[in-house]
């Protein structure tokens, strides 16, 4: 298995004693006796790779999209404090993401200031350099669209002098916004269109050009934003080989590791010895996952229903049953079971079930366990067949999927781990199955938003059914008369929604939310239910939440630094 993880244990092993790649500065090897040669400095370059994986850079990234229609949380890793509201500027998670975050900026920058000063070929030296600048960037871009203007730190800090005085004040929005895009510029001009395949993972050109297409869209830079996407999508320089994989379940797996579909991706490793992973089975698993889970962030009831019937026409519960919708009697009656120490007393009509949900758009059952079907699991230490029963008193021990707060939910299919994937899960909170920052599906919906914006609504319609048709979904003005698009404001309605169910529990429906000033729509007190119409969380949004408060701990110790609006 080729994994960016695994070069860098193997990078640490070359070494006399292995370089500790977790500390800010590098104290634990001086610069003076490390940065020699090409090995140490891929050695230093996967140091800042590695955190990634932290829970507060992008080792959580699912879990934004429980602040969304998408899902619902509780504690920290669900960001239970956000969805209801109650954070401060104080809060461990706000605190925690800011500090994290630019303490993997000044790890990039650390590399960089090391690395030009390395007496290694010019051409190496450059990729290097343009890998910690993507990343560099691609942190930057985090904090900025959580908190906004953030204070800008390059390669010219010298830790070892200015660890305490860091005092810069907050940088405009589009300030940070050009920093982030003159280092991809610099990724783009000196990154390679593909590597060895001993280093697949690593960043390429094409990664580079999809963050800065991202970064434009973000910016409503429309043209800038498609000569970027278009580069990639229709290989106008390079053949970057980037395609949509046959199977969309897959790419959530281990067989989707090395997809022609992933662009950029968190490598991720496991094994015994090997937890080099990220925490979905720990925290969008169950009971009934590997190492027994806590299902901290769930789909909601919401995102489920939206998914479309299989012939591209809106879904609604009351074409089934009559008065679903607005009763939970009915609900409860369609929906759920009883039992008696594990013996099924009554089983709803579930061949019923199954056909509703079978009629559905593909990617629903793809994402989402839905009740009554089943799901390898572990139990007794052991690979085992579970089942999602909706009924009070279930237990992994009669096979069935328990959600930790006994809540009647959906649960994630997407990204949790079947059995102990023979053996590679061996540490519920490292999964080792790659995860996506950008793939080429996501490439193609913004490229579609960006023709929609720019007036080319044939164009966007064209990029949009090609995500679509993967998943045999039939394509928008293709026929039917609900499939019909006329309009830009009918066309952001349909990026909108395909973006959710295409991209669920990736981390993108957060950000796409407060880019088009809809988080407050789908957020401010609505209350989440769960399958059979049981109230089970409130959504605190206020206006302020737009963006997060920069730490008060930070202002304290730089008077430099402004609060955002209504902290």
């Amino acid at each position: 298995m080729k994994k960016i993880s695994l070069l860098y244990i193997a990078a640490c092993i070359g070494l006399s004693s292995c370089y500790k790649l977790d500390t800010v500065p590098y104290s634990q090897v001086s610069a003076n006796s490390f940065w020699q040669n090409e090995d140490q400095a891929l050695a230093g370059i996967l140091g800042v790779y590695n955190d990634l994986k932290k829970e507060n850079t992008f080792g959580l990234q699912f879990s934004y999209d429980m602040l969304t229609d998408i899902g619902l949380g509780y504690d920290p890793p669900g960001f239970g404090e956000i969805i209801s509201g109650t954070f401060t500027d104080r809060t461990g998670m706000v605190v925690s993401r800011w500090k994290s975050g630019f303490d993997m900026i000044q790890r990039a920058n650390h590399a960089i200031a090391q690395i030009q000063k390395m007496s290694i070929p010019d051409d190496k030296k450059n990729v290097f350099i343009g890998e910690a600048k993507f990343l560099r960037a691609l942190m930057y871009f985090q904090l900025s669209n959580l908190f906004g203007g953030v204070p800008i730190y390059d390669e010219t800090v010298d830790l070892n002098v200015e660890f305490a005085t860091l005092m810069k004040e907050r940088a405009s929005l589009a300030d940070v916004q050009k920093f982030i895009k003159d280092d991809l510029t610099y990724a783009i001009q000196n990154l390679p269109v593909k590597y060895e395949d001993k280093y697949y993972g690593r960043i390429t050109k094409g990664a580079a050009y999809a963050l800065r297409g991202k970064v434009s869209l973000y910016e409503k830079k429309w043209t800038e934003a498609i000569a970027d996407f278009e580069e990639i999508v229709n290989n106008k320089s390079n053949n970057y080989g980037y395609t949509l994989a046959n199977n969309y379940a897959s790419l959530f797996t281990m067989d989707g590791d090395q997809s022609p579909e992933m662009i950029f991706a968190i490598q991720n490793m496991g094994g015994i010895g090997f937890s080099y992973g990220m925490p979905m089975a720990f925290y969008m698993g169950s009971r009934s996952t590997f190492g027994s889970c806590w299902n901290n962030v769930m789909p909601s009831t919401r995102f489920a229903d939206s998914f479309e019937n299989k012939d591209g026409s809106p879904f609604s519960w009351n074409d089934y049953y009559p008065n679903y919708n607005s009763d939970n009697a009915v609900k409860k009656s369609a929906m759920m079971a009883t039992q008696n120490n594990g013996t099924l007393t009554h089983v709803p009509d579930t061949a019923k079930l199954r056909q509703i949900y079978t009629n559905r758009d593909p990617r629903l059952r793809q994402n989402l366990i839905v009740p009554y079907s089943d799901y390898l699991g572990w139990n007794a230490n052991k690979e085992r067949n579970m089942k999602l029963v909706l009924a009070t008193g279930v237990n992994e021990n009669f096979g069935q999927i328990r959600n930790n707060r006994g809540w009647l939910t959906y649960m994630w299919r997407k990204f949790v781990p079947e059995g102990n994937l023979k053996g590679a899960l061996t540490d519920r909170a490292h999964t080792p199955i790659n995860f996506p920052i950008l793939r080429l599906a996501d490439v193609l919906l913004m490229l579609s938003e960006a023709y929609n914006e720019n007036g080319e609504l044939t164009k966007a319609v064209t990029e949009l059914n090609k995500v679509r048709a993967r998943s045999s979904m039939p394509g928008l003005n293709s026929g039917s008369p609900f499939l019909v698009v006329s309009n830009k404001v009918d066309m952001q309605k349909r990026i909108s929604h395909e973006r959710k169910v295409e991209l669920g529990a990736e981390g993108h429906r957060y950000f796409d939310l407060k880019r088009w000033n809809q988080l407050e729509i789908v957020s401010k007190d609505y209350i989440e239910k769960s399958i059979v119409g049981d109230n089970l969380v409130t959504r605190g949004y206020q206006t302020r939440h737009q963006l997060w408060p920069i730490p008060g701990q930070d202002i304290e110790m730089n008077a430099a630094l402004t609060q955002n609006p209504g902290w």
